[in-house]
């Protein structure tokens, strides 16, 4: 039997996750281009990415709970419009400190749109198809990589990173129209009170999801962070050669999730995060055989089929555990996410000040080997009542 064809509001909506992942992951992409604009170290440039993972990390609960009683269309709309004016103002910064406290107020909208749109996914197909509407939404991270990042990457390297930035700027102010006019009003997730809040984090099961992202997180940035400059640094790639790199990265990613977003109902959402966490643990392992370009990108490959799937599969793993309280849950994830992202990076950053760079996918293996455990750890717990 066919499936009936999902909502023209879901297309915006992933068109925005688009844009937001490419926003987030363009410090990564342009990362070599930033560090020397402002004469500061690879290291320091690095802490971008840390300073706005934390902004994610709290930001995504406490912004939960101020903005649960808005209509979802206005408020992804208008975070989508935030990130596009703080996009141009990070572009005109003149100073890496400026920088950094913009990056901050820019990732305020990540820290509301990822987590809402998935939230609001759930609402807008039938019960049985939410583990496939929220993959789907999430597909625009996939896209992101495969195609947001390399262009982004391949302007910053070519034009300058504040140019890549008012890219995404205009991208923003088109995702926000977009998402106005293909929206339904009246979309309203139900607000947590402080007594469902209290039922997230005590729930073993929700919190070891949760868990369980912030260590697949940890396990990724402690590389990822720093691709561009171990590019240049392990291949002596150029701007071009990382591009295509990201792009091929991005493309694993894209199939990756589009075969989770296919099959997740079936085989569950636990035993996908698990696929997935295990597929990016394997590329970690083999990182030291990637000498060349050829085999550098067939050691990758894991990593990208399983790098945006397995956040698609823990966003579905919380909506499916407890579908009211998805709200709060997801946007906890968020938070998990995030804070990996900022260990990860400022753990990775420090390993490349100290010479250590040999060392690096080491440390992100042992998080995503505490990740497969705890994850299989919690599909034996039972369900938040």
């Amino acid at each position: 039997m066919s499936r009936a064809p999902l909502p023209a509001s879901l297309w915006a909506l992933l068109a925005g996750n688009f844009v937001i992942g490419t926003g987030v992951m363009l410090v990564a992409g342009t990362l070599n281009e930033i560090s020397g604009s402002f004469g500061v170290s690879v290291s320091a440039a690095g802490q971008l990415m840390t300073a706005g993972a934390l902004v994610v990390c709290f930001g995504a609960p406490l912004l939960a709970a101020l903005v649960a009683g808005w209509d979802r269309r206005m408020l992804l709309a208008l975070t989508m419009v935030w990130y596009g004016v703080c996009h141009v103002a990070a572009a005109l910064m003149p100073s890496y400190f400026e920088l950094l406290v913009v990056r901050m107020l820019t990732m305020l909208a990540p820290a509301i749109f990822t987590a809402q749109a998935a939230a609001s996914a759930g609402m807008l197909v039938p019960p049985d198809q939410r583990g496939r509407g929220v993959t789907f939404v999430f597909l625009g991270w996939s896209m992101a990589s495969v195609l947001g990042l390399p262009l982004g990457a391949w302007l910053g390297g070519h034009y300058g990173w504040r140019a890549a930035f008012l890219v995404i700027a205009v991208a923003a102010i088109c995702s926000a129209a977009w998402i106005w006019s293909t929206m339904p009003t009246g979309v309203r997730p139900a607000a947590l009170t402080r007594a469902a809040w209290a039922r997230v984090f005590k729930s073993p099961a929700l919190m070891g999801v949760v868990t369980v992202t912030a260590l697949q997180s940890t396990g990724q940035f402690v590389v990822f962070a720093y691709f561009a400059p171990l590019l240049k640094q392990q291949l002596g790639a150029d701007a071009t050669q990382q591009s295509f790199m990201w792009a091929w990265f991005g493309a694993c990613g894209l199939v990756g999730n589009i075969l989770v977003s296919r099959y997740i109902d079936r085989i569950g959402a636990g035993r996908a995060a698990l696929l997935t966490t295990a597929l990016m643990a394997t590329s970690l392992l083999l990182w030291p055989l990637g000498v060349n370009f050829v085999v550098f990108a067939l050691v990758v490959m894991p990593w990208g089929l399983g790098c945006f799937a397995a956040n698609s599969a823990q966003q579905a793993r919380l909506v499916g555990l407890a579908p009211a309280m998805a709200a709060g849950s997801v946007a906890l994830n968020s938070s998990g996410m995030f804070i990996g992202q900022a260990i990860g990076a400022a753990t990775g950053g420090w390993l490349l000040a100290h010479d250590a760079a040999s060392w690096m996918h080491w440390a992100g293996l042992g998080a995503m080997l505490v990740a497969m455990t705890l994850s299989i750890a919690v599909d034996r717990l039972p369900r938040p009542a």
